[in-house]
């Protein structure tokens, strides 16, 4: 199957910031898929556009690129809290789904901007949610753009996060193990160049909130989070026509948005339940088997946050 052409916008971000040469990419898709096979304990999905996307988001480098992908299923092996029974129709998909409860959002700061995506938190403890499922419907979002958005691909993701209705006792019913897990999933097993994160509607429970995901995060993506009280702060960041009309925006209602990636990961069943057969066999694995316990440090106690 042939690589989407990219915008001539794109291409151009693609050549000087992700070393990308059209002419190489043939090459560099082979040694990849070479390297595939030779990995008794990797069974991975070897299209062409799924793989484009973890060379450019290593900026083409080999090895990183081979890093990713096996950590990438590593992650989806030893995570099956969040990547396992991924069913679009199952009961608590489709109610986070017609919430809307996160959303990549229709339009763009620029042609070559990067792709943004709108979380509200608080609907989950409104609603609530169970922390899993919310991780877990992010991961089909996000295996979904992997696919499909060139934005995303070559200029990387950008979170806006409405804060309010947030309180301080949901926040500490909040798994700490899962969260980092979650963390870990979207930090180092997706090939996404994450540019940051801007959250609105701050109250004093922001920071009990961000205590707690702090140390799970890079220190590039720390650097990267930007808070603001207000909307009007955010608009001097994040241009109000880009973001939905509830928020003052041009960017399409929330009711529409939510309608959109409902039934566009409906579309996708049967591509979620293919997806169940690809991950890692650790027996197999030359050299040390990787686990949950291996990769994520974690201990059995330790699953929520404690506050004073």
């Amino acid at each position: 199957m042939p690589i989407r052409e990219l915008s001539k916008e794109l291409q151009e971000v693609a050549i000087k910031e992700l070393n990308e040469d059209p002419q190489r990419i043939q090459s560099d898709l082979a040694y990849i898929k070479e390297w595939l096979s030779k990995q008794p304990h990797l069974k991975a999905r070897t299209d062409d556009q799924f793989l484009i996307a973890f060379l450019r988001g290593t900026k083409f480098s080999l090895e990183r690129t081979k890093e990713k992908l096996d950590m990438h299923y590593t992650l989806k092996t030893i995570t099956p809290e969040i990547y396992h029974n991924r069913d679009p129709f199952a009961p608590e998909v489709q109610k986070i789904l017609k919430l809307g409860v996160m959303l990549p959002l229709p339009k763009l700061i620029s042609p070559d901007g990067p792709r943004l995506s709108l979380a509200r938190n608080g609907l989950m403890e409104k609603h609530k949610i169970e922390q899993a499922d919310i991780f877990k419907v992010s991961t089909m979002m996000q295996d979904i753009l992997l696919l499909e958005d060139d934005n995303l691909a070559v200029s990387g993701f950008m979170m806006v996060q409405d804060m309010s209705d947030m309180s301080l006792g949901f926040v500490k019913s909040l798994s700490i193990s899962l969260t980092k897990k979650a963390m870990t999933c979207f930090q180092h097993g997706y090939p996404n160049r994450i540019k940051g994160g801007h959250s609105f509607n701050i109250t004093g429970v922001f920071e009990v909130l961000f205590n707690m995901i702090k140390p799970f995060l890079t220190e590039k993506l720390k650097r990267r989070m930007c808070v603001y009280d207000t909307l009007e702060e955010l608009y001097k960041v994040i241009p109000r026509e880009v973001l939905p009309e509830e928020y003052g925006g041009q960017g399409g209602k929330i009711e529409d948005i939510a309608a959109y990636w409902k039934a566009k990961i409906e579309s996708y069943r049967d591509w979620f339940v293919e997806d169940e057969k690809y991950g890692t066999d650790e027996k197999k694995r030359p050299g040390k088997p990787k686990t949950a316990e291996s990769v994520f440090g974690l201990e059995g106690s330790f699953r929520q946050l404690a506050v004073d």
